[in-house]
């Protein structure tokens, strides 16, 4: 559990902002996230990573001189949204474009994506490139759909060394995947890890047991065994990891032994020095070793084995040297180039014209989205518990995260009077921005689909809301990839969209056809206990899920439900 702390929903907010107070010679606070106290040089490749808080030194605490330029930082174990990775991006480019890295969530995934495809619109040049070490979470031939834990050190130091050196964009970013191509990560561990507020761990481990192949951000093990000896534990890390050496690797790697928040430096040691006896008997040699805690998980009582096998080009890039509040290696020059001040986050929201029947319209919006807030919030905790059982449990925190947000953006803007579509489209962005994660991507699109349908020129008719909707599905579809049976919250989504259209086809007012969809959709939602997962963090725990309704699609229709009965 964490022990220090005010408003858990403000947790990452304020902890960011004492790292930054307490390494300001380091980094400087920008939009989205923290970014090198200096400036990119002209022309040289930016590298920006990012994830959810409670992994530090991942990812704020990788960001400095040899390593990172920026990082775009999330609530806690959830994404950064699209808007902070663009933000942070935009604080550090310099001409050389941008690599956007980080783990191989889909989340991470929509949120950079997104964020590239908008530097692309602008005319930067942007890649995106996502780390897939955890040998657990995925088959040998199936590796574009493993998880990024550990790993990620090596790809983000090998991307800022060869920009360092003077590489261009496409060159960092072939460097950068064949380091990810060479890395292969399995992690234990102990003990779960519980989220600032919470009273219940994420997940919890059997007394006399441990989890094998453990997530990082509070998802279980796909396996149980025993508690083992150190060299029992090294053997069977060694031999999972070894047994998957790249096609064509050489007989050197880098070794790294990490802890994931609660295991201590001394047991480590223990492990690595176990792990040394097995890579000498294999004959492998050590190109560099690290043993510490790099990439963590609140106070998971848990530790993981990396190899990452070199070639003498990525040896002489992994060995440059690197000085952040995190990681160092090696000795810098001290100039580091011009020091630039902290950008404030803030920017003013335009409105434009709008008749008056869209202002009654975003008044009445307003407070649906107050409904939608206190839905979640009734249940958050159920939420959680249901994302918990195969995912990393945090559903309710980011819904209800996104829902205050939407809410307090709504109600801001009520004073300047805008229409429905700018009202619907700032809360959207609100709640993808506070939210992070796979929902905020999903609620503020869904939210900004229907604005733009609905316009600012007249009040929404029924058909018009229908329309919406079904853009909305529609959106939600392309972005994030999923199909009906997927056990996501299209599952619940796709039901709705077809009941409302097809209630207001046969005439009924919105608040009769509304109410038909929303049981519809209450339904499928309930359906999706029979599913297994396809995508996202609960697909390496399909088994685990079977039984229990996906969590997306229970929100979605909790919120169509409260709102059917405010209409």
């Amino acid at each position: 559990m964490s022990f220090i702390s005010n408003d858990p929903a403000r947790f990452s907010e304020q902890a960011t902002a004492g790292f930054v107070a307490a390494h300001g010679d380091l980094v400087r606070a920008v939009p989205g996230g923290v970014a090198r106290r200096t400036a990119t040089p002209q022309g040289q490749p930016a590298v920006v990573i990012g994830g959810g808080s409670g992994h530090y030194p991942a990812f704020g605490g990788l960001v400095g001189p040899g390593l990172a330029h920026g990082a775009a930082v999330g609530n806690v174990f959830a994404s950064p949204s699209g808007q902070q990775v663009y933000d942070v991006a935009k604080a550090v480019e310099n001409g050389g474009g941008v690599l956007l890295t980080c783990g191989n969530y889909a989340g991470d995934v929509l949120n950079f994506n997104q964020a590239r495809d908008r530097l692309r619109a602008e005319g930067i040049a942007a890649e995106t490139l996502f780390v897939t070490d955890d040998i657990s979470s995925a088959k040998a031939d199936e590796r574009d759909k493993r998880r990024g834990i550990a790993g990620g050190l090596a790809v983000y130091k090998i991307a800022a060394a060869a920009a360092e050196a003077g590489k261009d964009l496409d060159q960092v970013v072939a460097l950068a995947g064949k380091v990810n191509d060479n890395i292969r990560t399995l992690g234990v561990a102990f003990s779960g890890c519980t989220l600032p507020g919470a009273h219940e761990p994420l997940f919890t481990v059997p007394e006399g047991r441990m989890g094998v192949g453990v997530g990082i951000h509070g998802e279980p093990g796909i396996d149980e065994t025993g508690l083992l000896s150190s060299q029992e534990l090294a053997t069977m890390l060694w031999d999972a990891v070894i047994a998957e050496k790249p096609d064509g690797a050489g007989d050197r790697a880098v070794i790294f032994v990490n802890g994931l928040g609660a295991v201590k430096n001394e047991e480590l040691f223990i492990l690595f020095n176990d792990v040394r006896a097995l890579a000498e008997r294999d004959g492998l040699v050590a190109a560099d070793v690290e043993v510490g805690e790099l990439v963590t998980s609140f106070e998971m009582a848990g530790a993981s084995l990396s190899l990452w096998w070199v070639d003498e080009e990525i040896e002489q890039l992994w060995a440059t040297p690197s000085y952040t509040s995190g990681y160092r290696k090696g000795a810098l020059q001290a100039d580091q180039g011009e020091v630039l001040d902290d950008v404030d986050a803030s920017a003013a929201v335009e409105v434009g014209d709008a008749t008056e029947e869209s202002r009654q319209a975003a008044r009445t919006i307003a407070g649906l989205l107050t409904t939608v807030h206190r839905t979640i919030t009734e249940h958050a905790d159920e939420l959680g518990k249901l994302d918990a059982i195969a995912g990393d449990g945090d559903h309710g925190i980011g819904m209800e995260r996104g829902a205050r947000a939407a809410v307090e953006a709504a109600d801001g803007l009520l004073d300047r009077q805008p229409g429905a579509q700018t009202l619907l489209v700032q809360a959207g962005a609100a709640w993808a921005a506070q939210a992070g994660g796979t929902s905020g991507v999903l609620w503020g699109a869904l939210l900004d689909a229907i604005g733009r349908t609905v316009g600012d020129e007249v009040k929404p008719d029924p058909a018009t809301v229908a329309a919406g909707v079904r853009a909305a599905d529609e959106s939600l579809r392309r972005i994030g990839g999923a199909q009906v049976g997927d056990k996501t919250m299209i599952d619940a989504l796709v039901p709705f969209a077809d009941a409302l259209g097809k209630a207001v086809e046969s005439g009924k007012d919105l608040a009769a056809g509304w109410t038909e969809a929303a049981q519809a959709s209450t339904q499928a939602a309930q359906a999706t206990a029979d599913l297994m997962p396809k995508l996202g963090r609960a697909r390496p725990h399909a088994e685990k899920s079977l039984g229990t309704a996906d969590p997306g699609a229970i929100s979605f229709a909790l919120i169509a439900t409260a709102v059917a009965q405010d209409l």
